[in-house]
Parts: structure tokens; C-alpha cells; sequence
């Protein structure tokens, strides 16, 4: 029987937060080396460790870096993915080859949760998870971290899905799956940038001991599968709906005329809004991903107490 954790290195923190029963809040690397431009992504990475580490828990970036999958990076691993053109963007079908090659990868939600749950975290914070593309019952695309949210059990704090997807037919599979889907405080699920987007949740939590109880709740009773806990944008930092959705439809428009196509869409489509929205977007997505770090600590506290 071959143990996973002969490709796994842990980080003291981390595993000192494992032995104690501390909590731990799991951050996907992606953001790092393809969401946001240099030096933005660097900067933003490091505040959003500090932002978990202010709220109670111990956070854990996670990689694969040279091979070896990395739970808790240091400020230089954090600098590489920054800066390095050969880091891979690696979901649960990359991860055999690029450890098998020693190859380095920056992990998406679907293969964060993965590593997260090798090591035993619960909660992991991310912008906003993937879902089913526009367009989807032709070309078939729907992200992995779908399917992984149906199997893997660890709770995702997100600001629900990025707008340049279908959120109708997002939240349809996610329902098929058998995800529930928590809105924070809120009764509309949010679209990334904006906090509204027409569509309803499962249900709403007041705060972060309500989410705590519900994640007890389902994984007492072996229902395995992750949790959507959507949380959206702090007003202030909301875009501009009508800006936001004019720059998507112009980079969508873009996207198909140059036949762009699978992984590299995301990535595309979130660099052309940022440049059509001149920055309103990134300070949007930094915003909000240090507001799911925040929440993402307060969760892990209780859940720990219970």
C-alpha cells in the first residue's frame, strides 16, 4: 500500500496547527501565478496569509513545487510561483504528470481541495470556484472543481462563481451533484465582482457558527462532498454591474474569435476584463479574496470548538 504522504511536505506551522488540532484554512495557488498580474499577486498572497493568521487560524498555501506537493509555502515558494513562467495551472487530471516530472504547478480549487483533504484541512478560501461555461451544451466545457466539490470533503469560501461563466447552469449541476450551496449572509448567490446575480442558495448562515454546524452536521453523517459557502464582495469594493458585464461579453467575443479554448479561457478572459475595467476588477477580486480569507478563519475557529 503506497502512502500518499511520500509526495507531500508539510510546513512546520502546518503541521504543528495538524498535531494541535489549531485550525487551518487551505489557499489555492492559481491566483498567485495566473490570476493576477506581477507584482499584485505576490503582494496579495502574502495579505491574505496575514488576513487568515489575524482571524484565529493558521493558513496553508498549497503548490507543487519541483514534484513535491507543498501545504504551506514560504515567502520565497510564494515568490516563485509569482514570478516564473513554468509554473503549470494544475487540476486533479495535471497532478500525476507534473509530480512524476518534477514539473511545478500553481493548484486550482478542484486539486487544492485534493491536497487539502490529504492533509486533513477542512476549510480553504479561494476568489471564486469554476463552473459550467457559456456556451457549455455545445463545447462541454464545465470545470473539474464541480465534480470535486461532489467528492471531496472540504468547504469552499468563495464569492461564488466567476461572472464570465453561466451561473444558471452552475448552480444546476451544483444541485445534481448534491453540493449545498450557503449563502453568508446573504439569500442571492453573488456573482464574483458583483454581490447579486439573480439566483437563489440552499440556504443562508448568519454567521460563521451556523456554517460550522452544517459542515458538522453533513460530514457526521458520512455525506461526503464539499460545501459552496458564498460570500459576497463587501459593498464598497463591488464593481460596476453594467461595466463589468460589457467588458465580460466583449472578452467572451474576443475569447471565441481566437478560438480559445479549456484551461486557458479563465485565465484569458479574466486578464481582458481587467484591462477593459482598468483595474476596477483586480481591486474587486483582491478585495474579495481577503473578505473569503476573513470569513474562511472565522469558520475554522468554530468548527474547531465543535
Amino acid at each position: 500500500m503506497h502512502n500518499f504522504a511520500d509526495y507531500i511536505d508539510i510546513n512546520d506551522e502546518v503541521l504543528d496547527a495538524l498535531r494541535f488540532d489549531k485550525p487551518i484554512v487551505a489557499l489555492e495557488s492559481t491566483i498567485i501565478s495566473h490570476g493576477m498580474p506581477y507584482p499584485d499577486n505576490i503582494k496579495t498572497a502574502l495579505e491574505v496569509e496575514d488576513t487568515v493568521i489575524q482571524n484565529g487560524a493558521v493558513p496553508a498555501t498549497i503548490a507543487i513545487i519541483n514534484g513535491r506537493i507543498k501545504i504551506g509555502l514560504t515567502s520565497e515558494e510564494i515568490e516563485y510561483l509569482a514570478s516564473s513562467k513554468d509554473v503549470t495551472k494544475v487540476s486533479r487530471r495535471d497532478i500525476p504528470h507534473i509530480i512524476a516530472l518534477n514539473a511545478s504547478g500553481a493548484t486550482t480549487v478542484a486539486s487544492t481541495m485534493i491536497f487539502a483533504r490529504m492533509a486533513g484541512i477542512k476549510l480553504f478560501a479561494t476568489g471564486g470556484i469554476g463552473g459550467v461555461h457559456r456556451g457549455a451544451e455545445k463545447s462541454f466545457d464545465i470545470s473539474a472543481d464541480l465534480t470535486e466539490l461532489a467528492q471531496t470533503s472540504v468547504a469552499v469560501v468563495c464569492a461564488g462563481v466567476k461572472s464570465i461563466l453561466d451561473i444558471g447552469l452552475t448552480l444546476e449541476k451544483l444541485e445534481t451533484l448534491g453540493v449545498p450551496v450557503i449563502g453568508y449572509k446573504t439569500e442571492e448567490f453573488p456573482s464574483f465582482y458583483t454581490r447579486s446575480s439573480g439566483f437563489g442558495v440552499d440556504c443562508t448562515a448568519n454567521d460563521p457558527i451556523e456554517c460550522a454546524k452544517i459542515l458538522k452536521a453533513k460530514w457526521d453523517l458520512n455525506l461526503d462532498g464539499g460545501v459552496v459557502l458564498a460570500n459576497p464582495v463587501p459593498k464598497e469594493y463591488e464593481a460596476n454591474s453594467d461595466v463589468i458585464s460589457t467588458a465580460i461579453e466583449k472578452a467572451l467575443d474576443e475569447a471565441n474569435r481566437n478560438n480559445i479554448r479549456g484551461k486557458h479561457v479563465t485565465p484569458f478572459l479574466l486578464a481582458k476584463v481587467k484591462e477593459l475595467t482598468v483595474g476596477e476588477s483586480l481591486e474587486t477580486n483582491i478585495a474579495l479574496i481577503k473578505n473569503n480569507a476573513e470569513i474562511a478563519a472565522k469558520i475554522a475557529v468554530e468548527y474547531n470548538k465543535l
